[in-house]
């Protein structure tokens, strides 16, 4: 009888998770697909839309200037939503992530241009794309934390993973929609409302939050902590931001140069790149489109099987592996990108997604096993959110900007070198956390991932 109840017990919990890790890739998918179709947006149409009277290159850097609102939010989204995470639970935080950026996407696709209100049209544009930054910079510590702390020790990487996989998916989604719009809505028409329906076929989202809201628990690590603040008050962290810093600085510092290479080449090559190959190289943006959603398909694989070799090898080798080729793919990736050549664009972007998803893949398990389970929502959402504030929204504008400047790609290539540098010596100064694999000999440990750590 009791191995019955148990084989019950374990049978249910197999099919809660795997639910979870359903509910997760395709939440994740869809409010990446939000934030992404700005990015296509703001590279094809916001210029011309919102920026009518400006010339080219200033409508372009206006445009990408908005852009980069959504992650300047993207730190305050973490900052509230993981002092949320921290102290009432990390699904209640996920959930009215999911929700406002729902809301503001679909706002967007509402949104009068500049010909019909003037000034005030930008103005809103900014406004809804910092509350979208405001949604996924709270958003991405959830996820990543109701997906693997919700799993086995073993299988972290591999939950991580499924959260993970949201961004090219995110990005999939994005081009096909816009593609498919497209081809329906040509010419002026897109221009002047054929753009807005990927914005509106941000509705999708909604059911995903009404399913979480109602089907999903809280984490079993977030329901012992909330057990154990209820015997001892003590253990209670009322400001987790201020505990984090104290405690975890290095890890919030070295978190956050982990991201800086993969966060540059991905920008490039999904925003960056269909400007510059569009307006200079005389790129049609079609093939382009086609090219980043082949890729990101390439990308969803190796995100998943990176997540998933981590559980076995450790978190470290493939994030350093990735790091190192982001920064030695710097030059080559311009290379082939300025011959103007649509297959060889197709094989810098492919070796490109290859480093950046190497690395992306363990991200989600590392971070999280890197932090006390009392401020882990805080402590990785800053660090993620500060290597988007200080590399992914500035990106595709610095890159716009040295182009203008220059008339080559050179120091964008520097760029990128620089910053798959700066990853490789983040992931040499943190230590191994994947408890298969991580040896006494590492000189800062963390706690594990599901036991509160008794400092004070």
């Amino acid at each position: 009888m009791k191995e019955a109840a148990m084989k019950r017990r374990t049978d249910a919990d197999r099919r809660s998770l795997r639910r979870l890790l359903a509910a997760g890739i395709i939440g994740s998918s869809l409010e990446w697909y939000d934030f992404f179709i700005y990015a296509t947006a703001a590279a094809l149409v916001f210029g011309r839309v919102f920026f009518p009277d400006a010339s080219p290159l200033i409508a372009t850097l206006l445009s990408f200037s908005t852009f980069w609102a959504g992650f300047i939010a993207r730190p305050i989204g973490g900052l509230i939503f993981g002092h949320v995470g921290d102290r009432i639970g990390r699904k209640p935080a996920l959930v009215v992530c999911l929700a406002i950026m729902g809301l503001a996407t679909f706002s967007i696709g509402l949104l009068p241009t500049a010909s019909s209100i003037g000034a005030a049209a930008p103005v809103i544009l900014v406004l809804l794309r910092f509350l979208q930054g405001i949604a996924i910079g709270g958003q991405w510590g959830g996820m990543s934390l109701l997906l693997t702390e919700s799993a086995e020790e073993n299988r972290r990487g591999t939950a991580g993973a499924f959260g993970q996989m949201g961004v090219p998916m995110g990005v999939i989604f994005g081009n096909a929609a816009f593609l498919a719009v497209g081809a329906l809505v040509p010419g002026q028409a897109f221009l002047e409302w054929g753009w807005r329906i990927p914005f509106l076929l941000s509705a999708l989202l909604f059911p995903v939050v009404l399913f979480i809201q109602l089907k999903v628990e809280d984490t079993p690590v977030f329901r012992d902590l909330q057990a154990k603040t209820e015997r001892d008050a003590r253990e209670i962290v009322k400001a987790p931001l201020t505990e984090v810093v104290r405690t975890h600085p290095r890890q919030v510092l070295f978190g956050a140069g982990l991201m800086f290479g993969t966060l540059a080449l991905f920008y490039i090559s999904i925003t960056g790149l269909l400007s510059y190959a569009t307006q200079a190289l005389g790129v049609d943006k079609g093939p382009l489109l086609k090219i980043i959603l082949a890729v990101s398909a390439f990308g969803t694989v190796v995100v998943y099987l990176s997540g998933r070799i981590s559980d076995r090898i450790g978190r470290r080798p493939l994030i350093l592996a990735g790091a190192v080729l982001i920064a030695a793919w710097g030059f080559p990736f311009f290379w082939l990108v300025d011959t103007g050549s649509v297959t060889l664009i197709a094989v810098a972007v492919t070796v490109a997604f290859l480093g950046t998803n190497l690395t992306y893949g363990p991200l989600a398990a590392y971070l999280a096993e890197l932090f006390d389970p009392r401020v882990r929502y805080s402590g990785m959402s800053l660090a993620y959110q500060l290597a988007a504030i200080l590399v992914s929204g500035g990106t595709p504008f610095l890159m716009t900007a040295i182009l203008a400047a220059t008339g080559s790609t050179t120091w964008v290539s520097v760029y990128v070198v620089a910053m798959g540098l700066i990853s490789a010596v983040s992931v040499l100064m943190l230590p191994e956390t994947n408890p298969q694999t991580r040896t006494s000999a590492v000189a800062v440990r963390p706690e594990p991932i599901g036991v509160a750590s008794q400092r004070r």
